[in-house]
């Protein structure tokens, strides 16, 4: 049985006196560690984060070619602060950022280009 200290509130999660661990199936976290994501969001790699919904949005037409620059810019940034500090978390987000952002770029640039030469044979026809 546990000792209870008279001096602090009752706390019906706390360790035996003195010990300053919780009572629990799983080891103690620290405090800056909790994620109310379960670590599914990168909240601390934000141009990871950013770079996934740019490149998400950047499937878009007329939008969707700086867009899709932007987020492979923020992937690859994402992912060099992924490689600092492996605490923050979001390589995948970066990496769906670069994929959708490449991809997108190649394929609304490529219209872009299509158009341009289009209209310049259309043109030189006359």
């Amino acid at each position: 049985m546990s000792q209870i200290d008279p001096q602090s509130p009752i706390n019906p999660y706390a360790g035996p006196v003195g010990t300053n661990t919780p009572i629990g199936n799983g080891p103690p976290s620290s405090a800056g560690e909790g994620d109310a994501t379960g670590g599914i969001i990168p909240y601390k790699n934000p141009k990871a984060l950013i770079a996934y919904y740019l490149g998400i949005f950047s499937g878009l037409p007329i939008i969707g070619l700086p867009l899709g620059i932007a987020a492979f810019v923020l992937g690859i940034m994402g992912l060099r602060d992924r490689k600092r500090n492996p605490a923050i978390k979001g390589s995948i987000h970066a990496g769906i950022g670069i994929g959708c952002g490449l991809l997108f770029t190649l394929v609304w640039g490529g219209l872009i280009l299509l158009m341009i030469v289009g209209l310049f044979l259309r043109t030189s026809n006359r």
